[in-house]
């Protein structure tokens, strides 16, 4: 039974798990980049973008189309080890195109962050915002994770216990009810038999009893004829 529980619940995982990746495959195809959402994790573009709104990002804008005043998210210029997402203040190179950004809220552009952004470092374009909608992303971390985890591991686990106990009693009750017609039929031939049986037996004791009366009726007529004679 848990051999069949623990195929159930893998059968299940392994459903949400490619319905996910089938919808993050078709996300990025859609919006042209990698990751198409991103989470504001400062303030730097305040009052315009607040910490935790949640960015989409289109990669399918061509980095040749990006203008002053366009708010882009690219890897950091001096390392690639971050992810900014600032606005395009400046043009600085047309051949190659290289752009230069700064946060609204900060008071110059930063050397290394903002300055010489070029096709290299451009991810996207972002085109829309979900306001606040990156406190999930807070609530997703560890350890509030794993209980989630296990809670839906726990209700698919459950729901295979149930499935199966429902199944049994089912298959309980059908094999009880295909039994009962047989048993009440069993049954009502033996009290066949035993109502035959009592006929019967009633039948044998009627006719002894008949002859018993008839023989002495005989024999008195026959000693009445003698007496005659």
């Amino acid at each position: 039974m848990v051999k069949s529980i623990s195929k159930g619940v893998i059968k299940d995982i392994v459903i949400v798990g490619v319905g996910v990746l089938v919808i993050w495959i078709g996300l990025q195809a859609a919006f042209g980049t990698q990751n198409p959402f991103y989470v504001v994790a400062s303030g730097s573009m305040v009052p315009e973008l607040e910490v935790y709104d949640v960015l989409i990002v289109q990669g399918h804008e061509p980095f040749e189309d990006i203008e002053t005043g366009d708010i882009i998210v690219f890897n950091r210029p001096s390392d690639h080890n971050r992810v900014i997402v600032h606005r395009v203040v400046a043009i600085t190179n047309d051949d190659p195109k290289e752009v230069r950004t700064k946060g609204d809220a900060n008071p110059s552009s930063i050397p290394g962050t903002d300055l010489n952004i070029s096709e290299e470092e451009y991810i996207g374009k972002v085109v829309y915002t979900l306001p606040q909608v990156g406190y999930v992303t807070q609530l997703l971390k560890p350890p509030i994770n794993y209980i989630i985890i296990a809670v839906v591991i726990g209700v698919m686990i459950v729901k295979q216990v149930t499935k199966k106990k429902k199944l049994k009693d089912t298959t309980l009750s059908d094999s009880l009810d295909s039994e009962n017609p047989d048993t009440v039929e069993e049954l009502s031939d033996i009290d066949k038999i035993e109502k035959d049986s009592e006929y019967s037996e009633h039948i044998e004791k009627s006719d002894v009893t008949e002859e018993e009366k008839v023989e002495p009726v005989e024999e008195t007529k026959t000693d009445e004829k003698d007496k005659e004679e």
